[in-house]
């Protein structure tokens, strides 16, 4: 249980940065690049195995890898935007109730119950959602930023059930801090290029303060990520 715990503090605190990036003038984009950097570096060094590149190129989890490594930086990128214009309250919000996804694909994949109380849960989560989207203090005012809620909670729920079905198929005890890494790599690649485009285009300005908030950042995003999988793991979860 405590790494649930731990998972969903973690997963909180990010929504917590996103907003104070904001407040503080932090390049986003930047952030979150440094973010995947530094989340890359931390899994590398808490894998306690020889790293050998051509086996992780051949272990089975690699492509799935490769395609949650483009999922966590476009989602991230859009909590970030959500938390920033909409509010910090429907990003999270819009993130948590995406467990809908996941629980859907256990009822149908592992053969789950679907109980009464299960589907009444999941219509009461899919109205959750646009309620916190249009409550009095957090109303979206500009109707085209009700897309971003939206792609946080399709997006979350695809990422949440991608990790679970490769931990589940794939992945070996040991494998959680050399996956996560992987991923996270994949991520801080995939931003990088995106930052030498600016740069190309001459639409790049380094702003310091966004590589100490990526590093923070970078930390809590694999907490989070990896004492989920822990969860995952976990006989009673």
């Amino acid at each position: 249980m405590i790494y649930l715990l731990l998972s969903i503090l973690a997963s909180t605190i990010i929504f917590v940065l996103f907003k104070l990036f904001g407040k503080h003038q932090v390049n986003t984009l930047q952030a979150i690049v440094f973010n995947y950097i530094t989340a890359f570096c931390v899994g590398i060094t808490a894998y306690q195995e020889p790293i050998n590149v051509q086996t992780i190129i051949s272990t089975e989890w690699f492509y799935g890898a490769i395609f949650l490594g483009f999922l966590f930086i476009a989602i991230f990128n859009v909590m970030a935007i959500t938390s920033q214009r909409v509010g910090l309250s429907v990003a999270s919000v819009a993130t948590k109730m995406s467990v809908i996804i996941p629980v859907v694909f256990g009822i149908y994949v592992y053969h789950e119950s679907a109980g009464l109380l299960k589907i009444i849960g999941i219509i009461a989560a899919l109205i959750a959602v646009y309620l916190a989207s249009v409550k009095s203090g957090t109303r979206i005012k500009n109707k085209s930023n009700y897309i971003y809620p939206i792609i946080i909670f399709l997006g979350s729920g695809i990422i949440d059930t991608s990790i679970k079905y490769i931990e589940t198929t794939y992945l070996t005890e040991n494998g959680i801090p050399i996956f996560s890494a992987t991923i996270f790599g994949f991520a801080a690649i995939i931003g990088i290029c995106t930052l030498l485009i600016k740069k190309l285009q001459g639409n790049f300005t380094f702003d310091s303060k966004s590589l100490i908030a990526g590093l923070v950042l970078g930390m809590v995003n694999y907490a989070s990520i990896y004492y989920l999988l822990k969860a995952l793991d976990h006989e009673t979860l």
